[in-house]
Order: structure tokens, then C-alpha cells, then sequence
């Protein structure tokens, strides 16, 4: 019985935890995402990942405004790549980005046509999918 109390309160626990996780909304579509805001966190980026749910991405987060490109160096999975202004404006997207599968030379990069803040990266044709468009608003929620 008593172990019965500690996995329900652990449950409990863990399940509250989870409302806290950062997220962004953009059209009223809500993803879960992770911060990348540091250096490190911003070249390893997605590198690795083998997938990830259609509700979740990855938050870039810069400590200024600037042309930016990304590539898709060690990432495996196609990516919607969306760039942001410091107010968090839209700016520019790279739709259905391929995995850059060449290891002999360097992977292409994927510039922003205007300067960016914040970048999001999520599944490719999602953006599409919800017809996300230059001018849409990101809102940002941190935990």
C-alpha cells in the first residue's frame, strides 16, 4: 500500500512538472520545444535526432538580430526551418529542409532573407500543414 502512495504521488509529481515545459504558439499551434540559447545548445541543434512529434521543436534563441543560415549537418530527420525577428515576427522560412547526407563536402547552408532573432525548427510540412506565412507572430512561453 504505502508503495502504491509513493508511485501515485511521483505521478502526480511528474505529471505537474510537465505543464511546465517551455512552448511556443504560432496560429494557435502549440509546440513543446527545447531552448537552445546557448552556443553549444546552437550548433548541436537536432543533430542525431532519429524524430520527433509534430508538437514539439526546437527554439533557437539569439542574443541579437542577424541574417542567420542553418544547415542540416548530423540531422536526420527533414526539417521546416522558421525564422524570426527581435519582435518575434516571421520573416522567412526553409520549407521541407533535406538531412544533408554528404560527408565529403559541405552541407548547403539556409539563409534567412531578413535578419533574425529567434529561429524554430520543426518536422518538415508542417508549416504548410498549418499554413504558417511570413507576418505570423510567435508567442513565446518559458517555464
Amino acid at each position: 500500500m504505502k508503495n502504491l502512495i509513493n508511485l501515485l504521488i511521483l505521478t502526480l509529481f511528474i505529471s505537474g512538472c510537465q505543464n511546465n515545459n517551455n512552448f511556443v504558439k504560432l496560429n494557435n499551434h502549440e509546440f513543446t520545444v527545447e531552448l537552445a540559447e546557448s552556443d553549444e545548445s546552437r550548433a548541436m541543434g537536432l543533430m542525431y535526432r532519429k524524430e520527433m512529434a509534430d508538437d514539439e521543436g526546437m527554439l533557437f534563441i539569439f542574443p541579437n538580430e542577424y541574417p542567420r543560415a542553418f544547415w542540416m549537418k548530423n540531422t536526420l530527420i527533414p526539417l521546416d526551418i522558421l525564422y524570426f525577428d527581435k519582435n518575434k515576427k516571421l520573416v522567412s522560412l526553409s520549407m521541407n529542409t533535406p538531412p544533408c547526407k554528404n560527408t565529403t563536402t559541405r552541407c548547403p547552408n539556409y539563409p534567412s532573407v531578413k535578419p533574425a532573432k529567434y529561429v524554430l525548427e520543426i518536422n518538415a510540412g508542417l508549416s504548410k500543414k498549418y499554413g504558417f506565412k511570413k507576418g505570423d507572430l510567435l508567442e513565446i512561453h518559458r517555464k
